[in-house]
């Protein structure tokens, strides 16, 4: 199996997983989408965001000494982005509602990172 094609496995086993997920998105960080379900408009411009706010948690991590950064998330009044970071050049981003399950996204999701992680290691 192509790691294309096992990239394409997790987005889908994510969201059969999560049924409150409404998108999945790998990415690289930077801004180009690797592999995806979100519809090709909202694609670009996740994948755009995913990095841009992946490289601020790096440096907020950083300046804070939080230590090395896991995940961003940015929660407005209708929904949630969640960035994992997933390697030194990749990021996996989920957008849920904000009344979703966040218990099971983010614990899904994270499982989901590392998996990313080791497939483009």
């Amino acid at each position: 199996m192509s790691k294309q094609d096992e990239l394409n496995k997790i987005t889908k086993e994510l969201r059969a997983n999560v049924p409150d997920i409404s998108g999945v998105m790998i990415a690289s960080d930077e801004g180009l989408s690797i592999a995806t379900d979100f519809a090709e408009e909202d694609a670009v411009r996740v994948a755009a965001v995913s990095a841009a706010a992946s490289g601020l948690g790096n440096r907020i991590s950083q300046n804070a000494s939080l230590g090395e950064p896991e995940e961003v998330m940015v929660k407005g009044r209708d929904g949630l982005l969640i960035i994992y970071l997933a390697g030194n050049n990749s990021v996996l981003a989920v957008r849920a509602p904000a009344r979703g399950n966040l218990g099971l996204v983010r614990l899904e999701a994270s499982s989901a990172a590392q998996s990313v992680r080791k497939i483009l290691s």
